[in-house]
């Protein structure tokens, strides 16, 4: 497989063919190297959580630093959360359907893509989702 060359400042654009080689290397560039840095922190966050062993003698620091920890603890899994969908759309990315909407099979916009790398779903089949949960919350 040929090496995909993007220039520094090469961004997306829809004057050119939909999720051609230099967009999908754009986008698995962007997921790694998304994953690279929620990997990095969540490695940050156990080097602090071991070191941070400290015997607090007033309560209320206790309190503190337990409720600290187990924000940490949420942040990180809803971050191993992410890694997984980021795995999910580098699959994509492999198998040709990255890009393209799982409800409707119409193409994502890139705007979309370049907030949202990960998402599956067109804004307007997004929309449409968010408006059922409304529905079937409210009942």
């Amino acid at each position: 497989m040929a090496k995909i060359v993007i220039e520094e400042g090469y961004a997306p654009n829809d004057a050119e063919p939909f999720m051609n080689e230099r967009q999908r290397e754009y986008f698995r560039r962007k997921l790694q190297g998304w994953k690279q840095d929620i990997l990095r922190e969540a490695q940050d966050t156990l080097v602090a959580l071991q070191s941070e062993n400290e015997n607090h003698p007033d309560l209320t620091d206790r309190a503190s630093s337990e409720t600290d920890r187990a924000i940490e603890l949420r942040a990180r899994d809803r971050q191993r959360k992410l890694i997984a969908k980021i795995d999910s759309a580098l699959a994509r990315i492999e198998d040709g359907s990255y890009g393209y909407c799982e409800e409707t099979g119409e193409p994502i916009s890139l705007k979309r893509l370049e907030a949202r790398p990960i998402a599956t779903l067109s804004l307007e089949a997004q929309e449409r989702h968010e408006r059922r949960e409304r529905v079937y919350r409210d009942d």
